[in-house]
């Protein structure tokens, strides 16, 4: 990896190099780069997987296997911008199968942990709308749903 920009370290208990792979086999633009290792030194097992890195939809990461002593919360979380419902019902799908949990307002996990919201095109328009009664009833239809449903936004922000 180069050192411009950030990446992203994620944290895991064993599962960074079976996280990494998931998340590539998710979102297109991305791949895996160097898996590290550990040696003798320790403290994992020589030749088990210490961190690996990779780029999912174009982003930076690194999975490290650092343990039990820390786990995900929604205090951070990762937005994905949808086109359309299509691309909204993929990730959704994607991210919430095997252990993922539904969650409000296009929140959810994923079968790690980690939060990510799912956000369709056109929304934060919608509820930022300079019209407050518009961007109230987009806003009301949106905490109404889990996985966001924009034909019912879009009705919604019509006021139909």
């Amino acid at each position: 990896m180069t050192a411009d920009g950030f990446t992203t370290c994620l944290w895991f208990d064993g599962q960074a190099e079976e996280a990494a792979h998931y998340y590539v086999s998710i979102f297109k633009n991305s791949s895996i780069g160097k898996v590290g290792r550990y040696n003798e030194a320790g403290p994992g097992e020589a030749g088990s997987v210490l961190a690996v890195d990779f780029t999912a939809n174009g982003q930076k990461f690194v999975a490290i296997n650092g343990g039990p002593q820390f786990k995900f919360t929604e205090a951070i979380s990762f937005q994905i911008y949808c086109d359309g419902q299509e691309e909204v019902d993929h990730y959704w799908a994607k991210l919430t199968e095997n252990g993922g949990e539904p969650g409000p307002c296009g929140w959810l996990k994923d079968r790690y942990g980690v939060s990510w919201q799912v956000i369709p095109d056109g929304l934060i328009e919608m509820i930022g709308d300079a019209d407050p009664v518009k961007a109230a009833r987009t806003t009301r239809a949106m905490y109404s749903m889990g996985k966001l449903d924009i034909a019912a936004l879009r009705k919604a922000y019509a006021g139909e």
